[in-house]
């Protein structure tokens, strides 16, 4: 089974502009779409709130969340990625990402604004460990 992230760079580039326009915070959204044997396919981007208004840490606000999650279920969606940014750090899960990674079935994106370019990577987080899943960029 192949991890793989399918996003496109129009997608990509509302995360990025997020995470640049919340910054110093961290930004934070879901990336809605479709599932099937490890590959994820994104076809909706949820741009959210961070709750605690954090440079090194997110929280989604639970009232939107929720609006988010229920706008999913309505469009035969689901939250096949979670991202927020890391804008003084590398683009790799911190100890307190890894502890409060949810969905073990999502992918989590981090988008690093500490160079002039962003980075982007994505992962599997699973009981505390994570491991780097290709990202396939589409036109």
């Amino acid at each position: 089974m192949t991890d793989l992230l399918r996003i496109n760079r129009s997608q990509i580039d509302q995360v990025i502009a997020h995470a640049r326009s919340c910054s110093p915070e961290e930004a934070c959204g879901v990336l809605a779409g479709t599932a099937r044997d490890g590959e994820r396919l994104v076809r909706r981007v949820f741009l959210m709130e961070n709750a605690e208004h954090s440079s090194t840490f997110y929280v989604m606000d639970s009232t939107e969340q929720f609006q988010v999650f229920d706008q999913m279920r309505q469009d035969g969606l689901e939250p096949v990625c979670i991202f927020h940014s890391h804008p003084h750090s590398p683009a790799f899960p911190s100890a307190h990402d890894r502890e409060l990674a949810f969905y073990p079935d999502a992918v989590y994106l981090i988008v690093s604004l500490m160079d002039e370019k962003p980075d982007c990577h994505a992962f599997r987080i699973m009981e505390g460990t994570s491991r780097e899943i290709e990202i396939l960029m589409e036109d």
